[in-house]
């Protein structure tokens, strides 16, 4: 099939299949990430299961595991036709962005039967286990403590900011399986059910209002043999891996520079509404000048992800080249929501009532919300560490 072919024939399904309110913007609680705690609007799971379906809550993965085994090209045409009618992904979460991808470059191939075609679907949604109150840019001081009892492995030990762990059904984390090693080395990967009594959750609530972040205890939680990915004692090479498909998906370059689905909005729209117009244009020049600079932002930084990914042999995640991109995204980010503030004045800042809209309510809380981008996947200090280094070349 031609890809002018396979764009009209996705277009068609899309305008078929799309629901109406699945066009529209989605706030932070209106973002499906599937799993067994998972409550949906009948519009929601119709566009899940329609996607699913068609393997394309996953496009590039290879249909043996339930993805659509598209092409980068026919990939990119995907995103760009559901951008074009503004279609939301219809899930969304570490499954998709961190664990799938990693599975795919490290697990066994019982693994990725038993686990991917239930992330495709939405039935299992996945939660990380990195950081402890102890360890968090230094995630190799992690101290998480994993034995083995013969047939199994047992877990002691503390994880936070596990994203999402309340609603999670497994978790991926990293523990220390030999605790005499260097630093670097006796850490494992491993897969843990989340739906055991040995496994505890506290969410923290954030200024956002919202409590996507939680803390995770682990007291003799129960880990199966065949969930260990990778090799014992050298799950760091496979931490480090997957920390690479997170930042991809931080700054949007595994959906080839389309981040659909925005509460943001856009500036030039929303300028004129709050500041008014003289001569069809933003009524402030110095406001819009900072409009001008970050749409020209956000456009090269778009087709930037584009050429990173039409460069790449497959398509999918490169390798120390994902901290330039989280590290420009997440800032870039900030910016522009720093800059709809502006445009929004005292509008932006509602918390609740009826002198807000719901949108203004939303944006308040994503403003808060984005204050932790340039920490999430390693702070913007490491990230430049990271690019010195690895990218550059440059001396210690």
């Amino acid at each position: 099939m031609s890809l002018e072919t396979f764009r009209e024939k996705t277009r068609a399904w899309l305008e078929e299949n799309c629901p109406t309110s699945m066009r529209e913007p989605a706030a932070e609680d209106q973002i499906i990430g599937g799993g067994k705690r998972q409550e949906y609007e009948p519009d929601q799971k119709l566009w899940l299961d329609r996607m699913a379906a068609r393997g394309w809550t996953a496009p590039m993965w290879p249909t043996e595991y339930g993805g659509g085994g598209l092409s980068k090209q026919e990939f990119l045409v995907l995103q760009e036709e559901m951008g074009r009618i503004n279609a939301r992904a219809p899930i969304a979460g570490m499954g998709f962005s961190m664990i799938g991808p990693t599975l795919l470059d490290y697990g066994t191939e019982e693994q990725k039967l038993r686990h991917l075609p239930k992330i495709v679907s939405g039935e299992i949604r996945w939660c990380q286990g990195y950081s402890e109150p102890g360890a968090g840019s230094d995630l190799a001081s992690l101290q998480t403590k994993c034995e083995d009892k013969g047939d199994h492995f047992v877990v002691n030990g503390q994880k936070i900011w596990t994203s999402g762990a309340q609603y999670a059904d497994w978790i991926f984390t990293l523990v220390r399986t030999e605790p005499q090693a260097p630093k670097h080395e006796g850490i494992s990967f491993v897969l843990i059910d989340m739906e055991q009594p040995g496994v505890t959750v506290k969410p923290i609530k954030l200024i956002s209002g919202y409590s996507p972040f939680c803390e995770t205890f682990f007291d003799d939680a129960r880990c199966e043999k065949d969930n260990l990915v990778g090799e014992l004692n050298r799950g760091w090479t496979v931490g480090k891996r997957l920390l690479q498909h997170e930042r991809s998906s931080i700054s949007g370059l595994n959906s080839g520079g389309r981040r659909g689905g925005s509460i943001l909005g856009r500036l030039p729209d929303i300028g004129k509404e709050y500041l008014g117009t003289v001569d069809c244009k933003m009524a402030d020049p110095a406001l819009r000048d900072d409009v001008i600079k970050s749409q020209m932002d956000s456009r090269c930084f778009g087709l930037t992800q584009r050429r990173a990914m039409a460069e790449s042999e497959t398509g999918g995640t490169p390798t120390f080249l994902t901290s330039m991109f989280k590290y420009y995204g997440s800032e870039v980010g900030n910016r522009r929501l720093e800059i709809q503030l502006e445009l929004m004045g005292t509008q932006s800042l509602g918390w609740e009532g009826d002198t807000f809209t719901d949108f203004e309510k939303t944006l308040t809380r994503a403003w808060l919300r984005s204050k932790a981008s340039t920490i999430a996947g390693g702070s913007s200090e490491i990230q430049l560490n990271i690019i010195a280094k690895r990218v550059l070349g440059l001396p210690d």
